[in-house]
């Protein structure tokens, strides 16, 4: 029997990582994404026709047992949300709505269909917020934005729905995953495509906030393949998806522009608008449970992931500089 899986978020990055993986593993893969005036699916353009798409809005109950009802699927895995989070200290209400109670929605709609689907949570590494690092499994979480809290409660939802209902929920905390799909307001996506874009004369200043905030970078394409593994478990749980090693933003910006043959410092301006009202100053990860339990480790490191995302932003620059 095919599989079938539900991916909310499917346009998003991980989503379209996640995406390809089943598909390459035989699933019928169904995704959610929402009504919009401007087309929105380029990071899944590559297997549009081999995916089912339906409208959909994780602030829509109705929507959401719809698309149950005709999916019948076998897994859920839930990575939509409003996932900036600098973003979420300007629409804080917004962010609780789709992020929070989407999860949810979710879930209720899951469990009030009588459905066996398993469910995946794509929790995050910002819920621990300034707790001493290495974060585990075991650290307690201090979530220092609403986003943070947003997820905070979607992932106590959904150990909530697991230990209530006996469902199969896990929840990944996931510290921070990148590729050249990532979305171009984020820190690192922002700095390669600007790389790329002064390294042709298309752009001269690079606007950045707090260059000290240190994260755990990994590649979204590592993090989709440990998605899937959790799902696979016989008893459900929680897991951290971490490769272990924390750069700086400044460091990160080293890096990438030591790659891309420019010279950072004439081009980078600090912006006070960029800073968040209260920073989360290092997330690094522990993932010994994934290791141990699911075999799962990171195939790219982040200097080859910091490589790959400037390499595909220059051919994207190259691309644009000749109109």
């Amino acid at each position: 029997m095919t599989r079938r899986a539900l991916i909310t978020g499917v346009s998003g990055q991980t989503g379209s990582y996640l995406a390809e993986l089943l598909l390459d593993k035989g699933y019928e893969v169904h995704g959610i994404v929402r009504r919009s005036s401007s087309f929105n699916t380029g990071r899944i353009d590559h297997i549009f026709d081999r995916l089912t798409l339906h409208f959909a809005d994780m602030a829509d109950t109705t929507s959401l047992r719809a698309v149950l009802d005709e999916a019948q699927p076998d897994e859920v895995y839930n990575l939509a949300a409003q996932s900036h989070v600098r973003v979420s200290f300007d629409v804080p209400e917004y962010t609780a709505d789709v992020t929070a109670l989407g999860a949810l929605r979710m879930l209720e709609a899951i469990r009030r269909s009588g459905s066996k689907a398993r469910f995946y949570q794509a929790s995050s590494s910002e819920m621990f917020g300034n707790a001493p690092a290495p974060q585990s499994e075991s650290t307690p979480f201090q979530p220092a934005s609403p986003y943070a809290c947003a997820k905070a409660f979607a992932h106590y939802t959904t150990v909530n729905y697991r230990e209530a209902y006996g469902m199969h929920c896990v929840a990944g905390i996931l510290m921070n995953h990148e590729s050249p799909r990532r979305g171009e307001t984020f820190v690192t996506r922002k700095i390669t495509r600007a790389l790329g874009r002064i390294k042709h004369g298309l752009q001269k200043t690079l606007l950045l906030g707090n260059l000290n905030a240190e994260r755990d970078w990994g590649h979204a394409r590592d993090y989709a393949r440990g998605i899937w593994m959790m799902m696979q478990t016989p008893e459900p749980r929680d897991y951290v998806l971490a490769t272990g090693t924390a750069y700086d933003v400044r460091h990160f910006l080293d890096v990438a522009a030591s790659y891309a043959g420019v010279d950072w410092e004439r081009h980078v301006k600090i912006d006070p608008r960029l800073m968040r009202p209260r920073e989360v100053h290092s997330l690094r990860g522990d993932a010994t449970l994934a290791r141990e339990r699911l075999g799962w480790q990171p195939e790219t490191s982040t200097v080859e992931l910091i490589r790959e995302m400037v390499d595909a932003d220059l051919r994207l620059a190259e691309k644009e500089a000749r109109g």
